[in-house]
């Protein structure tokens, strides 16, 4: 018989038809519109640290078996990761992509100088941008640092010179191209993730 808990979950669907489908919880609204109080930080246990290195590591993770790693019944599971959501310390769930393969051939870093105080209006135009995966308000020689991945080096030419470099407020850019790149998401041989 299902607890109400389970009755609540939402199934992704699995990669394979073999996989046993994973559980989670339902993600928090994203985007501008959803921007709304976040609650004051409350300290996080071993246990609530134990289910993020586990969620971090495999996202797709049940409800069950984060349940019986860390040795808690499936209804406090549950809880703690409604709670780890609702509290904003889980932002949501996502795959980890190759974007070579996934056919975004060119990935750069672009610096941007912007104009003072119009950070939040650039960083509006640069969420809307194609193939733009991380944007960080950051201090030193630049204010802005973009990650973006496009199919190639004419796609990512345009991005710079035609959109990002026609945004008003942008003073200037340099472009760096990525040649390799190592995704350092948590894994089970780092042990002192979230420590």
């Amino acid at each position: 018989m299902a607890d109400k808990g389970e009755e609540q979950r939402r199934v992704t669907p699995a990669a394979t038809p073999s996989a046993a489908p994973s559980v989670v919880p339902p993600a928090a609204p994203a985007g501008p519109a959803a921007e709304v109080p976040v609650p004051p930080a409350r300290p996080l246990d071993s246990i609530d640290r134990d289910i993020l290195r586990i969620l971090q590591t495999d996202g797709r993770a049940s409800i069950r078996s984060v349940a019986e790693r860390v040795h808690v019944s499936r209804a406090n599971a549950y809880a703690r990761i409604n709670r780890l959501v609702e509290d904003g310390v889980i932002r949501g769930f996502g795959a980890r992509v190759d974007h070579e393969r996934a056919g975004q051939g060119a990935s750069a870093y672009i610096t941007l100088k912007i104009v003072q105080n119009s950070w939040r209006t650039v960083r509006e135009q640069l969420q809307a941008l194609p193939g733009a995966t991380h944007i960080a308000l950051v201090s030193g020689d630049f204010d802005v640092l973009l990650l973006v991945h496009t199919p190639d080096n004419r796609a990512l030419r345009e991005l710079v010179l035609t959109r990002i470099q026609s945004i008003p407020e942008v003073l200037s850019t340099r472009t760096l191209l990525v040649f390799e790149e190592t995704d350092l998401g948590p894994r089970p041989d780092r042990p002192a993730e979230l420590a």
